[in-house]
């Protein structure tokens, strides 16, 4: 699985323009050093280490998900940012979400790395921890990080990691969910409907009814009438169109998908871009 995902991911940046790749990079450099910061000021600090692990204990297992799925969609947003029709904002994260899910990423890659290493109290986890940082920092120290690879490759592995968890922990049910009520939908993101145009329909010569015909509601759009035009250029009544949006987030006449506020829909619907983009590699 994460072979496969890792593959996705490679083939969409080689569909990239040098300049947008080199945008991305340093747009991924920011973001890592932003949360290798942030891991190093609770590693650093006793009591901020003592408040975020007890914030993570805290959260039920599926809290954990959906603060490593918010993650998962930070991570996603820089790889289409420059998609065509791709309209998703940024995710931001509250700070004290951020030192967690950095902490809970680190604790499950030392898990994985040295499984011994945290059969001790956990009273002693912030030096064990901080040594373990310490030392992988020293060994990235290598100049690896000068080049494009050593930026994208140590990203793409949490990114993948993080949607392994997602597919597991969250998508399942999310899935099943699906599956239980036929034709399930989310509504469109506030942001994704307020943020639509208004266009005004012009009805030239020659053209046919199709092109000037609401499909919500079959009728004719009267010529000078503003109406919404949605990011596949299809348009709509906006007395037809919003209660549309209010319950789907896709386009009634193409099924183009705006963003959703549910975060393992927009995970989906960032992920179905990224394997189209991949397949123009392919192609």
């Amino acid at each position: 699985m994460e072979e496969g995902n890792t593959t996705i991911i490679m083939a969409s940046l080689s569909t990239l323009s040098p300049s947008h790749l080199t945008n991305l990079t340093h747009s991924i450099l920011s973001i890592s050093h932003h949360h290798r910061r942030r891991l190093a000021a609770v590693l650093s600090s006793p009591t901020l280490f003592s408040l975020t692990l007890r914030h993570l204990l805290s959260l039920s297992l599926p809290d954990k998900t959906h603060l490593i799925a918010n993650h998962l969609l930070s991570l996603l947003h820089p790889l289409l940012i420059h998609r065509k029709h791709h309209s998703s904002s940024a995710v931001t994260m509250k700070l004290r979400d951020l030192d967690a899910v950095v902490l809970l990423l680190f604790l499950c890659e030392t898990h994985q790395l040295h499984p011994d290493v945290l059969e001790a109290s956990a009273d002693n986890w912030r030096e064990i921890l901080g040594n373990t940082y310490s030392n992988t920092m020293l060994s990235n120290n290598s100049g690896l990080w000068t080049c494009d690879a050593g930026i994208l490759m140590p990203y793409i592995e949490t990114l993948v990691r993080c949607k392994r968890f997602v597919d597991i922990m969250g998508g399942y049910n999310h899935l099943r969910r699906r599956d239980q009520k036929e034709g399930y939908e989310v509504p469109a993101a506030r942001a994704a409907v307020v943020a639509l145009r208004a266009v005004e329909v012009f009805n030239a010569a020659g053209s046919n009814a199709g092109e000037v015909e609401c499909v919500i509601c079959k009728e004719e759009m009267s010529e000078g009438r503003d109406v919404c035009e949605m990011p596949c250029q299809h348009v709509f009544h906006w007395k037809c169109i919003l209660p549309w949006l209010s319950k789907k987030n896709t386009c009634p006449f193409c099924r183009f998908q705006l963003p959703t506020d549910d975060v393992f829909s927009e995970i989906q619907r960032l992920w179905e871009i990224l394997v189209k983009t991949s397949e123009l590699h392919v192609a």
